[in-house]
């Protein structure tokens, strides 16, 4: 543990002193003077340097379902490589059309696939027409990729069967050795899931890249017209304006109008058992593609059949529509061209691997593993607790008459600064000629219970724009005006504090890529033991950083916790 200690020499100066806190996008400050002298003064400022000890986690097997969205399409991470991802989702009738009455000569019209994009808007033109930007868009945006959707065979069921009475069904990843065919799996806890063998009709085979074009609907003709403008979505409208598209249409007439009055279409258990779903496969066109998270949750993401009913001199139009509910995952296959294995937890890593889906973190232990004296206390935990607790005369700690320990010094602001590792770091740059690491966050959380930490759960900051969102504990990345690479600043003032003041637990603290730090939720991994979890915004987030570690060579840049206090004095 290194230190640095100065005196604090005056009142006036310790208010600039508390105003250093506020400006949390920089390094806290020790600030000098020689107005008054160290001995004018009752109390007195220090910094420590504590090394810590962090290493590569692998993360395997990590829950697929019940995710706030799920990611579609190809992508190829500048360092790692090209991950593919896949949806499996279960279909079912909206409260109108269970149980739908497809009346006289029913036929089909036509059936719209509809699945909107997360967006925002960029600008509205004089005329009132809307330009949008997709907010969770990765890689090349106008690469091409193969999407293909079959009828699933799989039953995708509600209830664990080898679990505790009533218990979810979970499904996890199994992102390696799916190359052959570029296969899809999950894991249910008891088998692998192969999907491709469950594969059945085709759906649609189509080509396609997302775009940033509102979905523009038109009904009526003449005087009667209406144009209807929404938010940018795949929209794949089947016809029988080809012979593709008639034999697709024949498809839904007996997969589920001639059904009209079975058990089949009356209830949506009874449905999903029918009608177990969808199989959107992505594939790449020339190891290329782009990556988006699409918004299945949304009252507008469903199927709807367009339909006509009746005799011939009195037809009537009605429609059939599936909402995109019940139970859905994703599947990733990776093709890393950067091995991820688990990192010397004992000794720490030199530099860290951040990848979100199936990737790679990192594991912080603050005060190293080392115990010299066998007091299941870490050596580094042992020498703070006695730098900043008072003891008696025994030299036991002195605690106050709520059952807290009596400090002797205060902490105003502890932290890690975590650098990025440019040696390792591919300089790129987006659609939008931003920097490809300008908009990562890193998300740090209590491995031990899978929370947030206590400085992430106090941050007044939070706000519905995930970059600008929780900022005091979640530092946003600072770009080093040096080079191309940037450092992030983890608080974690409160998290220390209750361990020294309040004998808190000393847990591991957990390091990911998030796309959204907003979203705290938690992605089980299956049979997990150091990590059983981690964020499910990480399972989410397909892009990839590699920091500097706490075995760096350059001292400077490498992972440490330091800790600015004031220490007050003995009357």
């Amino acid at each position: 543990m290194k230190k640095i200690f100065k005196a604090l020499k005056s009142p006036v100066v310790s208010l600039l002193f508390l105003s250093s806190f506020i400006a949390c996008d920089k390094d806290f400050n020790v600030i000098e003077s020689e107005v008054l002298g160290e001995n004018n003064t009752n109390f007195s400022t220090g910094l420590d340097t504590i090394n810590v000890v962090a290493h590569n986690k692998r993360v395997d097997a990590v829950r697929i379902n019940n995710l706030p969205s799920y990611l579609l399409g190809v992508f190829n991470d500048p360092e790692y490589g090209k991950t593919t991802a896949s949806i499996v989702t279960q279909i079912t009738p909206n409260a109108a059309s269970l149980n739908e009455d497809f009346g006289i000569n029913p036929t089909i019209d036509s059936v719209i696939i509809h699945i909107p994009y997360f967006s925002s808007i960029k600008s509205v033109d004089a005329d009132g027409n809307t330009e949008y930007q997709l907010d969770s868009l990765y890689g090349n945006s106008s690469a091409e990729y193969k999407l293909t959707i079959y009828r699933n065979n799989y039953f995708l069921r509600d209830f664990d069967p080898f679990g505790e009475e009533n218990s979810s069904q979970n499904y996890y990843s199994k992102a390696e050795d799916n190359r052959e065919l570029l296969n899809n799996y999950a894991l249910n806890g008891s088998q692998n899931i192969n999907f491709d063998e469950h594969k059945g009709e085709v759906i649609i085979d189509t080509v396609f890249a997302p775009s940033t074009k509102a979905t523009i609907l038109i009904t009526g003709e003449g005087t009667d017209e209406i144009v209807t403008r929404s938010i940018p979505a795949f929209r794949y409208s089947i016809n029988s304006d080809t012979k593709k598209g008639t034999e697709q249409l024949n498809f839904w007439q007996q997969t589920i109008v001639a059904r009209s009055g079975s058990d089949d279409l009356s209830s949506a258990n009874n449905f999903r058992n029918y009608f177990r779903g969808f199989y959107l496969k992505s594939e790449p066109i020339e190891d290329n593609g782009s990556m988006i998270l699409m918004n299945l949750a949304s009252s507008e993401a469903n199927v709807t059949i367009y339909y006509t009913k009746g005799a011939n001199n009195s037809r009537t139009s009605d429609d059939y529509v599936l909402n995109f509910s019940g139970n859905t995952l994703n599947t990733f296959n990776n093709e890393f061209t950067r091995p991820i294995e688990d990192g010397d937890d004992i000794n720490g890593d030199e530099t860290l691997y951040l990848k979100g889906m199936e990737g790679s973190m990192a594991v912080v232990d603050l005060f190293g593993t080392e115990d010299s004296d066998n007091n299941m206390i870490p050596d580094g935990l042992d020498d703070i607790l006695r730098d900043y607790r008072k003891t008696d005369a025994n030299g036991n700690f002195i605690k106050d008459n709520s059952g807290n320990y009596i400090l002797k010094r205060l902490i105003n602001e502890a932290h890690l600064i975590i650098y990025e590792d440019g040696n390792e770091i591919v300089n790129t740059v987006d659609d939008n000629g931003d920097s490809y690491h300008k908009y990562d966050r890193i998300y740090a959380y209590d491995i031990k219970n899978n929370t947030p930490t206590f400085d992430y759960q106090i941050d007044p900051t939070q706000n519905n724009e995930p970059l600008l969102s929780k900022t005091f504990s979640l530092g946003q990345r600072v770009s080093d005006s040096s080079s191309d690479s940037g450092k992030y600043k983890i608080l974690l003032t409160e998290h220390l504090n209750n361990i020294i003041q309040s004998d808190s637990t000393n847990y591991q603290i957990g390091l990911v890529l998030s796309n959204n730090v907003n979203f705290i939720d938690n992605s089980e991994i299956l049979n997990g033991e150091e990590v059983t979890g981690i964020p499910s915004a990480a399972v989410i987030s397909p892009r990839g950083t590699i920091l500097k570690g706490s075995n760096e060579a350059n001292e400077d840049e490498r992972l440490l916790l330091k800790v600015f206090f004031t220490e007050l004095k003995d009357n």
